[in-house]
């Protein structure tokens, strides 16, 4: 299908001003402050400059973007930063990606407890990782890996998971070897899926007795303890979502496919159809129905009621690296992967000290070079200063 042009800011432009009137008492800060940024994002109320061809004479003007994490327009080099180092970073071994999924009962007390549920998944998920991997019995080895939060599907209901991004092996418990798991097989995810499930309930069962959790609306009756425990108690005995594969195309492939989901939330500018009449159209994939192309079409109140139920909590992380892949030990530990698996380091690549140099490095496109006459370069000849804040049309 064409793209159309359209942006989800365009949603926010038209119909966000009738949500906030009509659900503004139900917005957190954070949800009013995306809202506002994707609203203002490349219009001449966060600033800009102008720039002019040093050849043809050709002018353009930049509005600057909101650099929110949420919004469909904004990310780009980040990502492609990102994206770079986590293949610098890649070992001669098979690559296995996991995702750990939670019940639907877990998500609805999520969407009312999204950080201490999101940092549960997290510590749940490394934990039964990690605790298979050493176990002698399946691989033995310290492993590393990363994991991404997603809380979206297709149709943009809420589901939260983990992509995990695992190598196909790990470090001895004395450093010194390399133990590479079987081919093709990772770990058992029945047993990985069990463990999990214990550990997600255990802790989700501590946080209530801390405390911190909070019910309201339809889980209201939850605040009572007894009640909370009959809510829990048959996910117990309900089989949890867990599966591993060895990606196809290799871990490059995978690398891609996570990178476009780790700069952004919920979906892309280029999913939707129309915007009209009160509706937003928008295309989806249906992989219960072997991976058809479909047309949605909501009220643009319920598109924006679904898109700000992935707004993260402030400051949250939602990329996190565990083991041998752990930010304070990566370099020291990747060098001593490669030196067990007798592989050289990659070369070091230099990086631009410009953004724009650094940006076309990264994604083939120039931020120089006039898009006109492609012989001159684009000068600034103006800037002009942002007029607005972020919260001011909350």
């Amino acid at each position: 299908m064409a793209r159309t042009g359209l942006e989800v800011a365009d949603v926010f432009r038209r119909y966000g001003a009738a949500y906030r009137e009509t659900h503004g008492a139900s917005l957190c800060t954070a949800q009013r402050r995306v809202m506002s940024a994707i609203e203002l994002c490349r219009t001449a109320a966060l600033g800009g400059h102008v720039e002019h061809c040093d050849r043809c004479d050709h002018q353009r003007v930049f509005y600057n973007s909101c650099r929110d994490r949420h919004c469909p327009k904004c990310q780009s080099l980040a990502r492609a930063e990102w994206l770079e180092d986590r293949q610098s970073e890649l070992l001669d071994t098979p690559y296995f990606h996991v995702v750990f999924t939670v019940p639907q009962p877990i998500a609805a007390i999520a969407l009312q407890n999204k950080e201490i549920v999101y940092n549960i998944l997290f510590r749940a998920t490394a934990e039964t990782l990690q605790t298979i991997a050493a176990d002698p019995k399946h691989l033995g080895a310290q492993i590393g890996f990363f994991a991404v939060l997603h809380t979206w599907g297709q149709t943009l209901c809420f589901h939260p998971h983990l992509h995990c991004v695992v190598p196909g092996g790990g470090i001895s418990p004395d450093g010194t070897r390399w133990i590479s798991c079987r081919p093709n097989y990772f770990l058992p995810v029945e047993v990985l899926s069990r463990m999990f499930r214990r550990l997600f309930v255990d802790y989700l069962k501590q946080a209530f007795d801390a405390g911190d959790l909070q019910f309201f609306s339809s889980l209201e009756p939850l605040r009572d303890r007894e009640a909370f425990l009959r809510y829990i108690a048959p996910l117990r005995e309900q089989d949890w979502v867990v599966y591993a594969k060895q990606p196809f195309a290799g871990p490059d492939e995978v690398l891609k496919y996570v990178a476009g989901y780790t700069h952004r939330v919920a979906i892309s500018n280029n999913r939707l159809l129309d915007i009209d009449d009160g509706k937003v159209a928008f295309r989806w994939k249906d992989y219960r129905d072997g991976n058809q192309q479909k047309t949605m079409t909501l009220s643009a109140d319920e598109f924006i009621r679904r898109f700000l139920l992935h707004v993260l909590p402030d400051g949250f992380q939602r990329i996190r690296y565990f083991g041998f892949l752990a930010n304070r030990y990566r370099t020291e530990k990747l060098a001593l992967c490669r030196q067990l698996m007798q592989t050289p380091p990659p070369p070091a690549a230099e990086v631009p000290k410009d953004y724009r140099d650094r940006y076309e490095a990264l994604t083939g496109l120039s931020l120089k070079t006039c898009p006109l006459c492609r012989c001159g370069n684009m000068v600034v000849v103006e800037v002009f200063e942002c007029t607005a804040s972020i919260l001011d049309s909350s």
